[in-house]
């Protein structure tokens, strides 16, 4: 005996279960609502060069950052290659930089990447009410990807790995706050430790 399709056994999307996406970080800012957040996983942009990059813009204000990311791309600034430099160029630009590397290179993928994520970053930070031109980039963190497994073909018949190696980046920003402007004490402190008093050669103190 055939029975007829129930319409109850049709699983509809309500009742598929949905799975929010959690994004986890290696660690959270101290004040969550002064801060902005952006992350990407498996670009596929070298991890290397990228690690350098992302080491470059940390402590750079936002608008500062993504200037000097267009710079790098037009190769008017230089990204000074700290960690992972063996076998990279020497470079006379790098003394324009406050890094002491001797090796750098223009990493433009690495850039681009890169520039997009601050966009994203300075979006977050506009719906937060944040003020953009004082985001300061405190974290930045670019880890290995999974690396994609490619085939070469080589003389004799021989087949050798042609791997690519992604990363992931994950990055926050932080609204700095005004600096507080140091008090002038006009030289007292200097002065009141001077007149410290000094211990004698016999072990008695100076009056």
């Amino acid at each position: 005996h055939f029975e007829p399709f129930s319409s109850s056994l049709l699983r509809t999307p309500e009742h598929i279960p949905q799975h929010d996406v959690i994004m986890v970080y290696s660690r959270d800012p101290e004040n969550a609502a002064k801060s902005c957040k952006a992350k990407g996983s498996d670009f596929r942009v070298h991890f290397k060069n990228t690690r350098e990059t992302g080491a470059a813009l940390k402590g750079l204000y936002l608008p500062r950052a993504q200037q000097y990311l267009q710079n790098v791309i037009e190769k008017k600034e230089i990204i000074p290659f700290v960690r992972f430099r063996y076998g990279v160029g020497r470079k006379a630009q790098l003394k324009q930089t406050p890094s002491k590397a001797c090796q750098g290179r223009w990493p433009k993928k690495s850039a681009v990447f890169l520039l997009g994520l601050l966009k994203n970053a300075e979006s977050n930070a506009e719906l937060k009410g944040l003020e953009v031109e004082k985001m300061k980039i405190e974290h930045i963190q670019v880890n290995q990807a999974m690396h994609g497994r490619r085939r070469t073909y080589r003389a004799h018949g021989r087949i050798n790995a042609y791997m690519s190696s992604p990363c992931h980046i994950e990055m926050w920003l932080v609204e700095d706050s005004e600096p507080v402007a140091k008090a002038d004490d006009g030289g007292a402190g200097k002065k009141a430790q001077k007149k410290l008093k000094k211990p004698l050669q016999s072990g008695a103190t100076a009056e």
